[in-house]
């Protein structure tokens, strides 16, 4: 079966989640992905919990489709050979703290100098320039630093971060986003470049009309809970056996719902008449349709709005969602083999191509510290008894 991105070599540098992220989007596109971790430990995010058979989760989670090679980065051979795997890579790919990959003399002058083709992604906390730069690019300092949890929450609550960590996942997204429209560039041009972006960046990209609301007219939102900030009613409802998402979005379809409910008289009241006296008077109008939204349950409302056309849905657990028919018929859990771990189910590309249509994205599972350094090494030309020595001396790491 064919991929996207057959041929395209990357070299991750990364770790925690941004890049590990970033990069297992390009393997699940069919780029041969070389996860490169210090012989320390290996990636941080590998002493995270919580753990199956002591493997990381979290680890797990985001590094599927990838070879993994143990390297020394502390040692002058070690960043050497690295500089190697770069050399004959179209894609490295580093999240480390701004001007860490210069002062390990692999910043994308110098890389680009002796491949003009090379194409480097950067992904940082807050961007490579101004007086934020060096900080840390911890997501939940991210989240808060970008207004992004002051528009989550309740007035009751105060802010609050999203349930996932967020920006480090959308700034893996932009980044292999920008990386794919390099490699396309290059096709017309022959020269790489660097893609840049940062959690900070990321998550204002997505403020979306909240954004737009301040930039526009200066209004600075507030959370609204689980209520729309700009459509009512749209939002979260208790039934009889509890909350039901809403979204009749259009003025038709309020209507529609007046009817459905058996509560007519709410579509002449002077108070809900357009999208903006139901906004002024949200509170009051939600305290009127869930008195008549209790007497079924969220299944029976679900299936009664469906079929009149006004999107409606429960909100479940995640044991709700793995196994839900739809979850199911869509095939967006996907099994691998590891070698540890054995039969091990995740959460598919949620992106389906014509090419891969009815194969599975997942073809490697996460693989162990040095997994695979023997291959790669000699998948890059150096010899058996190069490898060896360079094992023996400790420069590189070969899992058992």
């Amino acid at each position: 079966m064919t991929r996207a991105l057959d041929g395209i070599k990357v070299l991750d540098l990364t770790r925690a989640l941004s890049g590990p992220f970033s990069t297992m989007i390009l393997g699940d596109l069919g780029a041969e992905v070389i996860k490169v971790e210090p012989l320390s430990g290996g990636d941080m995010v590998r002493q995270w919990g919580p753990f199956d058979e002591d493997i990381s989760v979290y680890y797990l989670s985001a590094n599927r489709n990838k070879k993994g090679v143990g390297v020394d980065f502390r040692s002058p051979e070690g960043l050497d050979l690295i500089r190697q795997l770069a050399l004959q890579s179209d894609i490295v790919v580093e999240n480390f703290k701004v001007g860490t990959m210069e002062k390990m003399g692999l910043g994308y002058e110098a890389l680009s100098a002796q491949k003009p083709g090379i194409i480097m992604a950067s992904i940082s906390g807050f961007g490579s320039q101004g007086p934020a730069r060096d900080w840390a690019g911890f997501d939940q300092i991210a989240q808060g630093y970008s207004g992004f949890m002051s528009l989550t929450g309740t007035a009751e609550s105060g802010p609050m971060r999203v349930g996932t960590a967020i920006g480090d996942l959308t700034s893996g997204m932009w980044a292999a986003l920008g990386v794919l429209a390099a490699v396309v560039q290059r096709k017309t041009t022959g020269r790489g470049q660097h893609v840049e972006t940062s959690l900070l960046a990321s998550l204002l990209g997505l403020l979306s009309v909240q954004g737009q609301r301040y930039l526009s007219l200066q209004e600075v939102p507030e959370p609204c809970g689980n209520t729309h900030p700009v459509i009512a009613p749209y939002g979260t409802f208790e039934t009889a056996d509890g909350p039901l998402n809403l979204a009749p979005a259009t003025q038709a379809m309020w209507l529609k719902l007046c009817s459905i409910l058996s509560l007519e008289e709410l579509a002449a009241d002077p108070r809900f008449l357009t999208n903006a006296e139901r906004m002024q008077n949200r509170h009051a109008l939600k305290d009127l349709l869930e008195t008549s939204l209790k007497r079924k349950t969220r299944m029976e409302w679900t299936s009664i709005m469906i079929e009149h056309g006004i999107p409606a849905g429960p909100i479940n657990t995640l044991s709700d969602v793995f196994n839900d028919p739809q979850v199911l018929a869509c095939n967006l859990v996907e099994t691998v083999m590891h070698p540890v771990v054995g039969p091990l189910k995740q959460v598919g590309l949620p992106v389906r191509m014509g090419a891969m249509e009815g194969g599975p994205s997942i073809h490697s599972a996460p693989p162990l510290l040095g997994q695979h350094t023997r291959a790669v090494f000699s998948e890059y030309g150096f010899s058996a008894d190069e490898i060896d020595r360079l094992i023996e001396r400790k420069v590189i790491h070969q899992a058992a």
